[in-house]
């Protein structure tokens, strides 16, 4: 099932149909389907408990869309404050977050990453976080709500 929607993928993207990338797109669709068959179709029995991130996961987003715009307008306003360089504090701290699965952990770290004025640099998976931060405001808030919606999606909470 990965190989057709991978070669699918491939035919609409492309828009090529001679024999030559034909080849290149049987040959690439194979090796992709090969090395992540288990990410878009895993064989690992299913945890209704875990699941609940179908129905949650889309109310999430639009939390998580207005955290960046906030966080953009807070980059916005150090960056072109006068005082720049006195309120601008890059730091890098680590938490130990609550977060047990490897999806809800992935999910966290991505979310730190897309807020601007933070970056995930590193994640144990036995839950320590390594972020890095803009200044201090931006750190205060990590973990923080953001770990609990993404808890919550994922039935950690």
């Amino acid at each position: 099932m990965t190989f057709v929607l991978m070669m699918i993928t491939w035919l609409v993207l492309s828009n090529m149909r001679d024999s030559f990338h034909l080849t290149l797109g049987v040959i690439s669709s194979a090796i992709v389907a090969w090395f992540s068959s288990d990410m878009l179709f895993g064989t690992a029995p299913v945890d209704k408990k875990r699941n609940v991130a179908w129905y949650r996961f889309p109310l999430y987003i639009p939390w998580l869309l207005w955290e960046i715009v906030k966080a953009n307008l807070w980059v916005l306003y150090l960056a072109c404050h006068p005082r720049m360089r006195e309120l601008i504090d890059p730091r890098i701290f680590h938490f130990k977050s609550r977060l047990k699965s490897r999806v809800a952990q992935v999910t966290f770290a991505n979310s730190i990453t897309l807020t601007p004025g933070t970056i995930t640099v590193d994640v144990d998976w036995n839950g320590t976080f390594t972020v890095h931060a803009l200044d201090e405001k931006l750190a205060a808030g990590l973990p923080g709500e953001m770990e609990d919606r993404v808890a919550h999606v994922f039935g950690e909470d």
